[in-house]
């Protein structure tokens, strides 16, 4: 991108409540062959179809909520202004931006800032026709109903519970249970694993488990099942892309997952995976499917994604390094030499440049992906990380001159982070993603994470994968290699990682609240426990300058001999299935909040008037058709988040507001 186009573009269009939404560019998209276009402008169809799946995902009426809200704002034709009005379309975005009626990092459910009768008002000035109402339900019934639904503080309070020694299947609001008990569930699933087994299924990966006259059984995700109207539209894009595949590995992998969608077979789709990860010559990759379990107190149900992109050939050839020296990461890593993989091949690094993102990638999107998840998937056959680099560069765009560095740095800390913060976190997802969630190995017969460790199993996996990248931070080779330039670029993460595990990272916690979220408590635990261990030398100072607290690391290196520390043990924790060393872990110390500390960063961010979350408006691929055959596509830069919220409800409204 030139730098007047870089000054030009609108990074960043609003700020409401909490979030910032923002906008990124695609690089290198017009340099696409006819070709490589039509099947990306398939694959975006293909990304956004299964839409619906995760609002139900997340709770069983959000559909339900969701459709009602959209029909008053294109269907209410009484007065739209006020405050109320405001309220209504605030509460609207965030129902928007989270998925559903619970916030999309606390689980909270979010309260309306209008009354119930405010609603009334809006439903009642809505044709009927328009209103999405359940078989046989009179106008006021529904009124009353969806009044519970959003201001009954005990009706669904929370998504997903994780509090320890709590019912948590019974006490999360997510949809991927019905009429069960954590104690039912974990028996159903234990019944199905079979240890001795060396390629396991994920088992519940696509399903619903429901107990319906006392027999409990899975509600499958497939075209004919759960779903399966949107799954079939997913279907038919991917069928219209399939022919315009650029590899013959690529079309193989597609027909797979039409197959898994049409069948719901897991082992169909262990193939297809297997497929997909073998296939690292296209330009053009893309995600679809029910893959991450963070949704699920449990871990077992997998959240519907979609992710379209294209390489970026500069920047991939520069950071495949990483992937090149797999084999060398792991034979350096301080873990046990029982833990680790025989052999670290099939791994595959690129960065890539985001086309669109749906379902649980969006609007908030992460800034790295590694795949497949099946541990077994990894050792035999490899992984592909991505970075995701034209969303690591809008993040980076719309943060600057934010004040952060100035508030939470100390003065020796702010010129490094300045220097080498940008490169600093590049690499560290690039190690994270590759090395980190690729290395290592489970004994055999042990169950699988979700098995074994439970509910902390996805904290401890990020806690991993975040102590391999840093462990390998500061390590001489990466300058030796070229990646970095500088000693300073590995001291620069350590100075942010730390500030932000014991504090800058509960700007996004409510006041009482303690932390839940994996990656969260995962970055808390790291941070906390090297703290705690190199007091003694103190490696890890906290100091109040000006009332304000600050960290700083006197001993670079005997850090990182802590992060090697606790790697080797939280590798053992997993390798072995040692759930409670992995559960004393993370309530030690990746749960509870300093309440003291807490109040003071929320003061200090507050100050500097910046929402802590942020999350993205799409790019929109169109086609220009001539007797219906495309003959070129292109990349367009909505900048109204509300105006993409409702043409999505406009064309991709798949799903009816009910799913049993």
């Amino acid at each position: 991108m030139h730098n007047d186009q870089i000054d030009q573009f609108l990074w960043q269009t609003e700020q409401f409540a909490d979030i910032r939404i923002l906008r990124y560019r695609v690089e290198g998209f017009e340099n696409l062959s006819i070709q490589q276009k039509t099947f990306a402008y398939y694959l975006y169809h293909a990304a956004l179809a299964g839409r619906d799946i995760i609002y139900d995902q997340h709770f069983k009426y959000n559909l339900l909520i969701r459709k009602t809200l959209e029909a008053v704002i294109g269907h209410y034709h009484g007065d739209k202004s006020g405050s109320d009005w405001e309220e209504f379309m605030l509460f609207t975005k965030r129902v928007w931006f989270s998925n559903g009626i619970h916030h999309h990092n606390s689980m909270e459910k979010m309260k309306p800032g209008f009354t119930p009768e405010y609603l009334g008002k809006l439903i009642d000035g809505v044709p009927e026709l328009h209103l999405p109402l359940i078989k046989d339900q009179s106008v006021e019934e529904f009124k009353s109903f969806l009044t519970d639904l959003l201001f009954d503080p005990t009706i669904a309070p929370k998504r997903v519970v994780q509090d320890h020694g709590t019912d948590l299947v019974a006490a999360s609001a997510c949809n991927f249970y019905e009429n069960i008990t954590q104690s039912e569930a974990e028996l159903f699933y234990s019944k199905l694993v079979d240890t001795a087994d060396d390629q396991p299924v994920s088992v519940g990966l696509n399903s619903k488990l429901i107990k319906k006259d006392g027999v409990i059984r899975e509600k499958r995700y497939h075209i004919d099942g759960m779903y399966g109207k949107a799954i079939r539209k997913i279907v038919m894009w991917l069928e219209k892309a399939k022919p315009f595949a650029e590899t013959e590995l690529q079309r193989e992998s597609i027909e797979k997952l039409v197959r898994f969608y049409e069948t719901g077979n897991l082992r169909i789709f262990d193939d297809y995976s297997i497929s997909w990860v073998k296939d690292t010559v296209p330009a053009i990759d893309f995600v679809n499917g029910f893959i991450e379990v963070y949704g699920d107190p449990l871990g077992y149900h997998g959240a519907w994604q979609s992710m379209l992109s294209i390489r970026d050939e500069a920047m991939s050839k520069r950071f495949g390094i990483i992937s090149d020296m797999a084999a060398w990461f792991e034979e350096h890593s301080p873990i046990d030499a029982a833990f680790k993989r025989a052999e670290a091949e099939g791994v595959s690094y690129k960065i890539i440049q985001v086309l669109t993102q749906s379902g649980d990638n969006a609007p908030s999107s992460a800034i790295g992906v590694n795949l497949p998840n099946a541990d077994w998937i990894r050792s035999t056959y490899g992984s592909k990380s991505v970075s995701l680099g034209n969303i690591e560069d809008a993040y980076d765009m719309a943060s600057k001159s934010s004040g952060t560095i100035e508030e939470f740095y100390l003065p020796e800390q702010q010129d490094r982070v300045r220097q080498y913060g940008a490169i600093a976190s590049k690499i560290h997802t690039g190690l994270h993603e590759v090395i980190g969630h690729g290395s290592g190995r489970i004994l055999p017969g042990v169950g699988t994470p979700k098995e074994t460790l439970k509910s902390y199993s996805n904290a401890l996996e990020e806690a991993r994968a975040d102590l391999v990248a840093l462990y390998f931070m500061t390590d001489p080779v990466l300058i030796e290699k070229g990646l970095i330039d500088d000693e300073n670029v590995g001291k620069a993460e350590y100075d942010s990682y730390i500030l932000n595990g014991m504090m800058r990272q509960l700007v996004r916690v409510e006041p009482g609240q303690q932390l839940e979220e994996a990656h969260m408590r995962n970055r808390q635990l790291i941070a906390q426990w090297v703290f705690e261990k190199g007091k003694t030398d103190a490696v890890i100072e906290q100091c109040t300058i000006y009332g304000k607290t600050f960290f700083k690391i006197n001993d670079y290196q005997k850090l990182r001999v802590l992060f090697g520390a606790l790697l080797t043990e939280v590798q053992r924790i997993k390798s072995t299935g040692d759930y409670e060393a992995g559960r004393d872990l993370v309530e030690t110390y990746g749960v509870k909040v300093d309440k003291d500390l807490h109040i003071e960063v929320l003061e200090r961010w507050n100050k500097l008037g910046i929402a802590p979350f942020a999350g993205f408006i799409q790019p929109m691929l169109q086609a220009d058709m001539q007797e219906q055959t495309i003959h070129d596509v292109r990349v367009n830069y909505p900048d109204d988040f509300t105006t993409q919220m409702m043409y999505y409800a406009h064309h991709y409204a798949n799903l009816p507001v009910i799913n049993d």
